[in-house]
């Protein structure tokens, strides 16, 4: 399976109900709150009638990060949560997060890319405590 460069991913060895809640719990200890939480395949299945495999969008937001990314550029709202995904693929579980340093370079404000390095910092934590 090939990432974009805009997503790290890694595969969990578990159920996907575990990875979810793993994940859940690693951004915590990174001072993330889930403010969304999405079930694509539901979604997917109620407004359009398709089957599709086991996929949750969760957006997770650390708080004083956001302040300080809306501080130094209040539209950045539109680049908010950081979203971290937690899929089935081919009988695999996987969880993503997403780079905010290759997100944010829609934006040339030089402190929202110091920002980005510290968010992308903790979400690699919070990946790599999940699936180990």
């Amino acid at each position: 399976m090939t990432t974009p460069d805009y997503a790290i991913t890694k595969q969990f060895k578990g159920s996907f109900q575990e990875a979810l809640s793993r994940i859940t719990a690693s951004l915590k200890e990174q001072g993330f709150g889930i403010l969304t939480a999405v079930d694509v395949q539901q979604t997917l299945a109620e407004k359009l009638n398709v089957e599709f495999g086991r996929y949750r969008i969760l957006g997770a937001c650390n708080p004083p990060n956001a302040y300080k990314a809306l501080q130094a550029e209040i539209e950045i709202g539109l680049l908010l949560p950081c979203n971290v995904i937690v899929f089935d693929r081919n009988g695999g579980i996987y969880i993503s997060v997403i780079r905010p340093t290759r997100a944010l370079t829609l934006s040339a404000n030089s402190a929202l890319q110091e920002i980005a390095k510290e968010i992308e910092t903790k979400l690699i934590k919070a990946l790599e405590t999940a699936v180990n």
